[in-house]
């Protein structure tokens, strides 16, 4: 198993889907690749935890 490229469905960049990564997701039995960068993952689940809505006001 060698390192992958992928490109993030969010913003476009391409990132690694590292050896150990996808030893991870084999060992978890995770069937799909992550779709997303890990900036873009950190950012969709902050806005998941605030539940998607910024009631500031």
């Amino acid at each position: 198993m060698a390192d992958k490229d992928l490109n993030c469905k969010d913003c476009g960049n391409t990132f690694v889907f590292t050896e150990g990564e996808q030893a991870f997701y084999k060992e978890k039995g995770f069937e799909n690749e992550p779709q997303r960068c890990a900036d873009c993952r950190r950012a969709k689940k902050n806005q998941n935890d605030r539940g998607g809505r910024d009631f500031r006001r």
